[in-house]
């Protein structure tokens, strides 16, 4: 299994707001979802733990990438606009800094018009616990 098929299947809170990652890379992974009704607040737009948690979808492929369990302890968003009904968000995660105890990484989040909703850091912890997976895709 893939370490793309894996959080896929794995992330059941991600997968249960239809948060899908689509590329995995050393270092790089993008995550995508559709801005459905479920997923708007009480003024009508894209709720922001949905656009965390779609970012922290990314990360977590980034920060599992080297095959060793790895688990987010600090982040760090910024909302800059707002994510509307029927649009197509995709969270970009890059690796900052390949620490072998606490990589750091950092995310943008943007609409289908690459419009930029949001930024976000995070920092991981490494454990002494492998990640098995065959590949990355």
């Amino acid at each position: 299994m893939t370490l793309l098929e894996r959080l896929n299947t794995t992330d059941r809170f991600a997968a249960s707001i239809g948060a899908r990652l689509t590329e995995v890379r050393d270092g790089y992974a993008k995550a995508e979802l559709t801005v459905e009704e479920r997923h708007l607040n009480g003024a009508g737009v894209c709720q922001g733990g949905v656009i965390y948690t779609l970012a922290d979808l990314s990360f977590a492929a980034v920060a599992n990438c080297h095959g060793v369990l790895t688990l987010g302890i600090s982040n760090t968003v910024t909302f800059l606009k707002s994510a509307q009904l029927g649009d197509h968000i995709t969270a970009e995660c890059r690796e900052t800094f390949d620490h072998h105890r606490l990589p750091y990484c950092d995310m943008q989040i943007r609409n289908q018009h690459g419009e930029l909703l949001a930024c976000m850091t995070g920092l991981a912890c490494r454990v002494k616990k492998d990640f098995d997976f065959d590949s990355l895709m």
